[in-house]
């Protein structure tokens, strides 16, 4: 069978830009009225009370930052446009993946045994393609609702689906083949391939970041406020207090371990499939500035209405569970917390403190609640 030939990328890419965070409080100040020159002042044997201090102004960094990443930016106006995420395998006979280490949040999803997928979210800046495109599970809704994000997927079983679309109002899915006609997905010829004489498109399909979000209808502004609770200031960040982390190993499943190692060098975390080193097809070694690993409970279930058998279920609507959190060669832990599917991730360390994120680009990894985390010295 003749291959399809893939749409052309699109070129280029957008320039990281942010959302403008809280304002400013201010204090009044008293005064004291001045005795005019020409009058006469008669001393007083009274002792006068000392004039009030002047109540200090607290001032409040009000710089725009993106809110994926925390990082300030020049222009708010580049990033005047929603997230998009994509659904990506992570199989090994699914690989070289295609723009993921341009996300600013990667989700690592526990699908099966010894499976995962990924989430990459693009905000701060869109590459020209991403591959391959695989379907929704359910745990994405509770993920990326409180982003307001475009979704890009090969759709999934229908209660899934239902599920998906239920929660419209903070999620436009944009599925492949409701998007046929138009440049938001193309097929990569290269990746197709056949089994007994079928031919298969699961790996080729390549979504366009920047085209979803152009054609979004409903969601179309950028993510209302930062997913994480970035710091302000090198000195906020929670690791600074922390014990050392060279290295994570975090166990999905016997023989399914992702591995994440420090390199000085460059201040980043190298990331590791269970085969090796995770490379894309561009050659580019995955690495991020943080890494947080959220361990909630998983099972196989069904959640919503509608026809098909269970599914994939990752538990974090109104739950709470352990996390660990590394940044710069250390790590915190705490607990995780969070509400109904629109409502954010809330965090608190282990010595009662509020999580504080350093900004930059995080891999968020999901394993089961009982999983292995060895983090290394």
């Amino acid at each position: 069978m003749k291959d399809i030939t893939r749409r052309a990328l699109i070129a280029g890419s957008l320039g990281a830009a942010g959302l403008a965070a809280a304002g400013c409080s201010s204090s009044g100040s008293s005064s004291q009225s001045a005795s005019s020159p020409s009058s006469a002042v008669t001393p007083s044997t009274t002792p006068t009370s000392a004039s009030p201090s002047p109540t200090p102004t607290v001032k409040r960094d009000t710089r725009p930052r993106a809110p994926l990443t925390g990082r300030l930016i020049s222009d708010p106006s580049k990033l005047d446009h929603p997230a998009v995420a994509v659904k990506v395998p992570n199989l090994r006979q699914e690989y070289p993946q295609l723009g993921i280490d341009a996300a600013d949040i990667v989700f690592v999803e526990k699908i099966g045994p010894s499976m995962t997928r990924l989430v990459p979210v693009f905000h701060s800046s869109f590459p020209p393609g991403v591959t391959p495109v695989r379907s929704v599970r359910p745990v994405d809704i509770a993920l990326l609702s409180p982003m307001r994000p475009v979704f890009a997927n090969t759709g999934d079983i229908p209660w899934v689906i239902n599920y998906l679309h239920h929660y419209s109002q903070y999620i436009e899915d944009k599925p492949y083949m409701d998007m046929r006609g138009t440049d938001a997905y193309g097929i990569d010829g290269s990746r197709v391939y056949q089994i007994s004489g079928t031919t298969y498109y699961d790996r080729a399909v390549v979504a366009h970041p920047a085209e979803l979000a152009r054609l979004a209808t409903r969601l179309r502004k950028p993510p209302p406020e930062p997913y994480l609770p970035f710091a302000l200031t090198d000195a906020e960040v929670s690791t600074n207090r922390g014990k050392p982390a060279s290295s994570v190993a975090v166990t999905y499943d016997p023989g399914c371990v992702m591995g994440y190692g420090y390199d000085k060098g460059s201040h980043t975390y190298l990331r590791s499939e269970p085969w090796g080193p995770h490379v894309t097809a561009t050659g580019v070694r995955i690495r991020t500035d943080n890494v947080l690993v959220i361990r909630a409970n998983w099972r196989m279930g069904k959640i919503y209405s509608g026809r098909g058998g269970d599914d994939p279920v990752t538990d974090i609507v109104n739950t709470s569970g352990s996390f660990f959190y590394l940044h710069g060669g250390k790590y915190v832990t705490g607990t995780w917390k969070k509400g109904p599917v629109e409502s954010l991730f809330s965090f608190t360390t282990s010595d009662g403190k509020p999580l504080k994120v350093a900004p930059g680009k995080t891999w968020i990894e999901l394993p089961p609640k009982d999983a292995g985390v060895r983090i290394t010295a």
